[in-house]
């Protein structure tokens, strides 16, 4: 979802309420943090150089459950974040305190803002030889002391 996304739905709706991937709700009380836009400039293993941005929200609950973020502040908070910092209209992170900090994507229902989850993954699977998923299937595995040739699909 794009921040241009979460701006237009937050027009639509009267609360705020997001859902983690395990169909709990993140507290009524929560704060936004954090808006920011995080870019990250990296090589992967295949040697390649690469660079992603996302637009971040950081949320964090505190004992102030008289607490409640409304729509239109958040809106508020949004279009500060994107005078003051330039940020560009990315796909969002959530950041979000499980027993370390959780990044989620997020989605929204019509109603309420879904925290997806997010995976790593190799980005170079043609250089690192780590073959597609459909070419594994197929496969057997063969015990440790016999012997497999190539082709033979044992390993």
């Amino acid at each position: 979802m794009k921040l241009s996304e979460v701006k237009a739905a937050l027009q639509q709706i009267k609360t705020i309420a997001f859902q983690l991937p395990n169909g709990e709700y993140v507290p009524g009380h929560f704060h936004v943090t954090e808006v920011g836009q995080i870019t990250k400039r990296f090589i992967d293993c295949g040697g390649t150089v690469r660079n992603e941005q996302v637009v971040n929200f950081q949320l964090w609950n505190a004992n102030d459950y008289d607490h409640r973020l409304h729509p239109e502040k958040l809106l508020k908070i949004i279009e500060l974040s994107e005078k003051t910092l330039n940020i560009e209209d990315s796909e969002i992170e959530v950041e979000y305190q499980g027993q370390t900090i959780q990044k989620f994507g997020l989605e929204f229902d019509g109603t309420n803002f879904l925290l997806s989850s997010k995976q790593t993954d190799c980005l170079a699977k043609d250089k690192c030889g780590i073959p597609a998923a459909e070419s594994q299937v197929g496969f057997t595995y063969a015990p440790l002391n016999s012997r497999c040739t190539p082709g033979s699909s044992c390993c």
